[in-house]
């Protein structure tokens, strides 16, 4: 039905998805990006993808603008180079926190977002641990939202058993869910921290934790970190109700303005978290032994091959 696989990659994340490229065996297809004085970019094919199965592997993290547009022009000029599908695989989608209308006035850009990847060009789309689950509801075409939770529960259950008592708990009640069933994953207990979030920045007040953590390690777990904020209270009510070691899991290491000092200067015995937004080298220094970052390239790899030849994604999962 479609032709062969045909790997591009935007400028947002190469190491990934060369990893993404060596799993399968493939080479990126060749591609120019064009930053122009006056701040436009063009995108120019080396060779035609017509009648091909087509993948754009673009993360729309920091610069994040950049990004979206480099990923919108993308998949444009594969539309009209006639591409027979079009994936965009997107590892951590810009925009997700603004899934609803939470107070007058304001706009769900995350609904936005999906309208202008879908109106650029793309067939389908493959993402990974979105902000809310709703989001998959603003595509109107199919797609694949992916975890890579699995990822990090089988790290932490090697690790566990170098762990006394360990405890999962949640930076927030909104991640409870989530965070059950990475607690069932690795068969250990759950506690929470209530947070309430004042205003529209990105501060936000850890109230008090419901659960037990008193002489226990504690296995922290969120979807994303930005500036740290939460996180930083999170570990601090931990340690004021006596929990032991601390370790930090989530998927996307957004790391804004602050967030690598503070993680840095935090009692936090390992920071987990996965290759979908690129961590520059500074930072990854500044962090040094503490971070550990896990690649979801065969995970997006294998999704890819899946899709390409018609076959189950769910399977992976025992879905």
């Amino acid at each position: 039905m479609y032709g062969e696989i045909k790997l591009f990659a935007g400028t947002a994340s190469p190491v990934l998805a060369h990893s993404i490229a060596d799993y399968l065996g493939l080479p990126l297809s060749g591609r120019d990006v064009f930053h122009f004085p006056n701040d436009n970019l063009m995108v120019k094919l080396h060779k035609s993808v017509r009648g091909q199965d087509v993948y754009v592997i673009q993360t729309t993290s920091a610069p994040v603008h950049r990004n979206l547009m480099e990923l919108l022009i993308m998949l444009q000029t594969l539309r009209l180079d006639s591409a027979a599908r079009i994936t965009a695989v997107v590892p951590y989608l810009c925009y997700g926190r603004s899934d609803k209308k939470d107070q007058p006035r304001v706009p769900i850009t995350a609904r936005l977002v999906a309208d202008m990847i879908e109106i650029a060009g793309a067939d389908r789309y493959i993402t990974l641990d979105l902000h809310a689950g709703q989001i998959q509801g603003f595509f109107s075409i199919p797609g694949d939202v992916l975890t890579a939770f699995h990822l990090l529960s089988e790290y932490v259950t090697e690790r566990k058993a170098q762990m006394k008592d360990p405890v999962v708990v949640t930076v927030d009640l909104g991640f409870a869910k989530k965070g059950r069933n990475f607690a069932a994953e690795i068969d250990a207990p759950m506690a929470f921290i209530e947070k309430r979030r004042k205003g529209n920045d990105a501060s936000a007040e850890a109230l008090t934790l419901i659960g037990d953590v008193e002489g226990r390690d504690v296995i922290l777990v969120d979807d994303e970190v930005d500036t740290a904020g939460s996180m930083s209270q999170a570990v601090s009510v931990l340690k004021a109700h006596g929990a032991r070691d601390v370790y930090t899991v989530f998927v996307h290491p957004i790391f804004s303005g602050p967030a690598v000092d503070r993680l840095a200067q935090l009692p936090i015995k390992e920071i987990i978290t996965t290759d979908s937004v690129p961590i520059p080298a500074e930072k990854r220094n500044r962090l040094g032994d503490k971070l550990t970052v896990l690649s979801v390239a065969s995970l997006l790899g294998e999704v890819i091959r899946r899709v390409h030849e018609g076959r189950s994604v769910g399977e992976m999962f025992d879905e």
